[in-house]
């Protein structure tokens, strides 16, 4: 009998359980897919309220007018470029030093990680940053982009605390012992235990590539440098298809008004989309690595 009532509170738990997750993961999908649904409906009937679940006045307008738009692709093939080739770099520039920080023979480590948790807290403000790349001429340069963020210092403080607590100092040992050197150690050992480490940390630093929006704002004034975040923003603020009819009334003023905000969701969708598809293909890296040297122990 007293197995049975516990049966019963366990379904009973699994039961709520369930329930809670799938009202959280409604809370956390609806906006996503109302923004998709509203990117091809009419506008009139979103600002409305009358579309809820399903799109309604469908017109692929709104997508067909910003990917004529030139710009579009090539601020997404600078961004594309601007993510690969800084999350390399990053991932080059953040795991080595972080496997240095965490050797304790090495016995400059606590002062120069001293230096890096140091600009956690205190930078110079925007002005002198400004002053500093111009001086060395990255100002209108895709290095920009690349060499001034090429280590993220929390980042860079959960990968330390990986190499020091979670790969076994009897494995540097066994492998000194058959004459193996920091440098092979690093790249044949410890690099291949660390999948989901560098699963992680790439995706973080690949987000914030993508998302990139204050650097092209300050730093390039080439329209062929912008990333696609700028062109999003432009495209947003002084598209040139309802700059002459919005604000005048009439047939003009309304045709603007119909499709602007069809624009609106569907440059939400663009630049969001290629950053949801790559996540499916290293979640299961993510989910076992999210934790991954963030305590110590």
């Amino acid at each position: 009998m007293h197995t049975t009532r516990k049966s019963i509170s366990e379904i009973s738990f699994s039961i709520l359980l369930g329930l809670i997750c799938a009202f959280i993961f409604l809370l956390i999908a609806y906006p996503l897919y109302f923004i998709i649904i509203a990117s091809i409906s009419d506008s009139v009937l979103v600002s409305t309220g009358k579309v809820l679940l399903f799109p309604k006045g469908i017109s692929f307008f709104g997508y067909s007018e910003i990917f004529q738009d030139s710009r579009i692709w090539t601020g997404y093939r600078n961004t594309i470029f601007y993510t690969v080739a800084g999350t390399l770099v990053n991932l080059l520039v953040t795991l080595p030093a972080a496997y240095v920080l965490s050797r304790r023979e090495f016995k400059a480590g606590t002062f120069i990680m001293f230096a890096f948790v140091f600009t956690m807290f205190f930078n110079g403000g925007l002005i002198p940053t400004y002053l500093l790349m111009k001086d060395l001429h990255l100002i209108n340069t895709v290095w920009v982009f690349i060499i001034p963020f090429c280590v993220n210092v929390f980042y860079l403080i959960i990968a330390r605390t990986f190499f020091e607590n979670s790969l076994p100092k009897e494995l540097y040992e066994a492998a000194a012992m058959d004459g193996c050197s920091h440098f092979t150690y690093f790249i044949k050992v410890a690099l291949p235990l660390s999948k989901a480490l560098i699963s992680v940390i790439g995706l973080y630093y690949l987000v914030g590539h993508w998302n990139n929006f204050f650097t092209g704002l300050i730093y390039i004034r080439s329209n062929e440098l912008q990333p696609l975040q700028i062109v999003l923003r432009d495209i947003l603020l002084s598209n040139q298809v309802f700059s002459g009819g919005a604000g005048t009334g009439g047939s003009a003023g309304g045709y603007a008004q119909r499709y602007a905000d069809q624009i609106k969701y569907g440059v939400i969708i663009i630049s969001t989309l290629p950053i949801l598809l790559v996540y499916p293909f290293i979640q299961k890296y993510f989910d076992k690595g999210v934790m991954i040297g963030s305590v110590k122990g």
